[in-house]
């Protein structure tokens, strides 16, 4: 998907699992066969408030992810930013049988995009950073290892092309260095798992893809340099930032960055399922289940890391809409170029990428999406006053899954459903 983290385990597997309710959880063996796992219960257990109006929303949710074996999602819907709908699907934990709950705890990937974009238009408008500013000129702590030579094109790449990702990087060329933790970390003799800055260090000794500038292919390592600049910016790490200021002003509170082991998981987070076990990025972690360990979750931070509840989502979103209901999070005036496509012809479809969210054409409507394995996650907002937050604990329970791409139609239709609009609003239940 081209809107998401693709870790390597998107595509092969590693080990072996068995079967166990509707999950399916490391156990070691041969490599599995084309069984599927067992389906989900014909009834779809579902939590929150029913919203008659909302009807068609909890049989698409609940038919979706028995479809596609998912064992849990939450979804949240606003109108005219308002809350109307909060429900959780399934299962958050399907051995315990712990339903989700409409504010539970999900990965949310890539959807981390937009609010790490937001906070640097909230820089901007501070007058604390500049758009076209030197990208790297910001980090000149992170320095290419000793012994490698620096691709002079860095020096041109600025924030605005990181947020557009037309930085240079190619990852279908060269890899995604955020999923080369290990690699990484015996390259430049440091312990494992490396961290953000070690990543950021190893890649400034690397040729670049292409002229920044010039293409787009999305990078998720781009969105890590963002994340740097903030800190250096502001004197703090980037979560603690980004908690205290972008999300504080949207009253979001409970958003964090997630941890990639089982045993530090929020309180009222989700379990993860996945297909595919991994080696650990930890020295000591052996196989592992993919979701619990297999990546770095903790340096992903500013592209991929961070943990929401689908009324988290709706409620940000509602701090960059343009509506007026409620306060927004950065100006009017940066809405337009936060939903500009980069000059030059680098979009020839009708789908674009601004800073920080994918734009349709027909105006007012724009969204992202977000994968990882044990993840999936969706968020738009659309003209006609509606904005939609859906995550799932799984994003592939079937051999050469396609519900990925069966997440936005279904929103979609479920919404387009919808003949009249309830007048309450939720938000005060989920402070």
């Amino acid at each position: 998907m081209a809107c998401s983290e693709r870790h390597p385990l998107a595509t092969r597997r590693v080990g072996a699992i068995c079967a166990l309710a509707v999950a399916l959880v490391a156990c070691g063996g041969p490599e599995p066969g084309p069984n599927p796992p067992p389906p989900p219960p014909v009834t779809i257990p579902i939590t929150g408030q029913a919203v008659p109006e909302l009807s068609a929303m909890d049989n698409a949710i609940s038919d979706l992810i028995r479809t596609w074996r998912i064992p849990g999602a939450a979804v949240a819907v606003t109108y005219q930013e308002r809350l109307v709908y909060a429900r959780g699907f399934g299962y958050a934990d399907t051995l315990a049988k712990r339903q989700v709950q409409p504010d539970a705890l999900f990965r949310i990937a890539s959807v981390s995009k937009p609010i790490t974009a937001v906070t640097v238009l909230r820089l901007v408008e501070e007058g604390k950073l500049d758009l076209d500013a030197k990208a790297f000129d910001l980090i000149p702590d992170l320095l290419a290892p000793a012994g490698t030579t620096e691709d002079s094109r860095l020096d041109e790449i600025t924030v605005r092309q990181l947020l557009w990702h037309v930085g240079g990087w190619d990852r279908d060329r060269s890899g995604d260095p955020v999923f080369q933790n290990a690699q990484i970390a015996l390259s430049l003799g440091v312990g494992r798992p490396a961290s953000a800055e070690d990543v950021i260090r190893y890649m400034r000794g690397r040729p670049l893809d292409f002229a920044p500038g010039s293409r787009y292919v999305y990078s998720n390592f781009g969105y890590m340099v963002l994340g740097r600049i903030i800190e250096r910016i502001t004197g703090q790490s980037y979560e603690s930032y980004v908690r205290g200021s972008t999300l504080a002003a949207a009253g979001v509170t409970r958003m964090q960055v997630g941890h990639s082991r089982a045993s530090e998981r929020a309180q009222g987070e989700v379990t993860y399922y996945d297909l595919n076990t991994g080696p650990s990025v930890y020295p000591d972690g052996g196989m592992v289940p993919a979701p619990d360990g297999a990546f770095y979750i903790e340096s992903m931070d500013s592209h991929g890391g961070w943990i929401a509840s689908a009324v988290d989502l709706v409620k940000f979103v509602t701090g960059v809409d343009g509506r007026d209901v409620r306060p927004d999070l950065i100006p009017g005036a940066l809405l337009l170029p936060m939903l500009s496509a980069p000059p030059g012809g680098i979009w020839t479809g009708a789908v674009h990428y601004g800073l920080g969210w994918l734009v349709r054409p027909d105006p007012g409507n724009w969204w992202h999406n977000g994968s990882l394995p044990g993840t999936a996650s969706f968020v738009a907002r659309y003209a006609n006053g509606v904005t939609v937050a859906a995550v799932f604990n799984a994003r592939a329970m079937t051999p050469s899954s396609a519900f990925e791409s069966q997440v936005d139609p279904t929103l979609g239709s479920a919404l387009g459903a919808v003949s009249s609009w309830p007048a309450h609003d939720l938000f005060s239940q989920f402070p």
